[in-house]
């Protein structure tokens, strides 16, 4: 069987609940590329194995990759924050729709530069960036600042759209992510792991103390 036949098999054998169909036809209308049904599955099952009480991310869209995290962790509460008022309003009405209470769907508005450095340092079980993308590598540095000891950075699209594979890819993006892959597989202090699944998912849970250099 090829990769291809594999990556579509993969792709469609994830069931994604209504409510989260719904939100992602929304992000679409809006322009907010929500995280795939696979990627979202496998937030949601590091989500219910780590069972994460609290969990924050960047980059909001329309609600699509918290609701896949609060249906692995339904009691957690979810911080989430995005720079795009029309996308937050978006994942309320989307939160409201999957009967989340308001208390445990925070949203924050403004640019991750300005917020995450605000955040409480070890305060969670999960940090999910998937911001801006020209921000990764400092957004990255500081999801490893605010996840406890155990806790899981996760960053959908860690594939660049198929352009870290591709050695002719030489964008300043591309090269980030190459350069977060290859530093964080390769990491004391963090057990790291690149899923090539659809858009792809760098899963990296902290073991002691751990920073990024910038």
């Amino acid at each position: 069987m090829n990769d291809s036949a594999i990556a579509r098999f993969v792709r469609e054998a994830v069931i994604e609940p209504d409510h989260i169909a719904r939100a992602r036809q929304h992000a679409l209308e809006l322009g907010a590329a929500p995280v795939s049904p696979a990627v979202g599955a496998q937030c949601a099952v590091i989500a219910a194995a780590s069972g994460a009480s609290a969990i924050i991310e960047v980059g909001t869209g329309a609600g699509v990759s918290g609701l896949w995290l609060l249906h692995g962790a339904p009691s957690a509460v979810l911080t989430t924050i995005d720079k795009e008022p029309e996308h937050l309003a978006a994942a309320r009405d989307a939160f409201s729709f999957a009967g989340v209470p308001a208390a445990r769907a925070r949203t924050i508005s403004g640019r991750s530069a300005d917020v995450l450095p605000r955040m409480n340092e070890g305060a969670y079980d999960i940090v999910l960036v998937d911001g801006d993308p020209a921000t990764v590598m400092d957004d990255v540095a500081h999801a490893l600042r605010l996840a406890r000891a155990g806790g899981t950075v996760l960053v959908p699209r860690a594939l660049a759209g198929g352009r870290v594979a591709d050695p002719v890819a030489r964008d300043a993006h591309t090269a980030d992510m190459r350069a977060l892959i290859a530093e964080t597989l390769g990491a004391t202090g963090v057990i790291a792991a690149l899923s090539p699944a659809a858009e792809g998912l760098l899963q990296i849970t902290t073991t002691t103390e751990t920073r990024l250099a910038r």
